[in-house]
């Protein structure tokens, strides 16, 4: 499976924003956009050109593909099921987006990072339900319970991110049981539940030419 294997923090540089890819780091002084927050390269710091309507929508879809971690394949993949359904297309895919499994754990607060729940997802320490899942674009749904295994309980990722979810806060439509290592879903995520800056009619527009 494809998937990007380079230092994150470079991706947030060249965003021009923090993106929050490494969990505690980022809220640390050890931030690499804190101490540079220009973009990588030999000529990062030279002074920026005017963008193009097209290269600000561009910036956009590599902006949201990198918060989620998701390649431009499955990205496409989701922007055509947006489109299909009901609503505006721009906020239905980002609540696609929000219902894939490793975001609902990273909201949840089992892992510190879009990527470490990926991880944590493919390693088979979640129960949906009370059955294993492992796959981390597993869209959930209004009342499914995802929960942390027995045998995973005493997992070091996991018990450092859920002591750290409150700076995050959980959002509204999850409801987390802490002491039982459980998270539900009560409602499906709004546009109003994403507090990241993104501009996803720009998105649309891209996608639509």
């Amino acid at each position: 499976m494809a998937r990007y294997t380079d230092p994150a923090c470079r991706l947030c540089r060249r965003e021009g924003l923090k993106l929050f890819l490494k969990g505690d780091r980022c809220y640390s002084d050890k931030c690499a956009w804190e101490r540079r927050s220009y973009p990588p390269g030999q000529h990062g710091q030279r002074r920026g050109r005017k963008q193009s309507n097209y290269g600000l929508q561009l910036r956009e879809k590599q902006k949201v593909k990198r918060i989620y971690g998701v390649l431009e394949k499955q990205f496409r993949s989701y922007f055509a099921l947006a489109d299909r359904r009901k609503g505006i297309t721009g906020a239905n895919l980002l609540m696609l987006l929000e219902q894939r499994l490793d975001s609902v754990v990273y909201r949840t607060g089992f892992a510190n990072s879009h990527s470490q729940g990926r991880q944590l997802v493919r390693h088979n320490h979640f129960l949906v339900n009370g059955k294993r899942v492992n796959i981390p674009s597993f869209q959930v749904k209004i009342g499914d319970t995802i929960e942390v295994r027995e045998k995973s309980r005493q997992c070091a990722q996991i018990l450092s991110a859920m002591e750290a979810v409150m700076r995050r806060g959980v959002p509204a439509w999850i409801d987390l049981d802490s002491a039982a290592f459980k998270g539900t879903v009560k409602a499906l995520p709004t546009r109003e539940d994403i507090t990241m800056p993104i501009q996803e009619q720009l998105i649309v527009e891209l996608y639509s030419k």
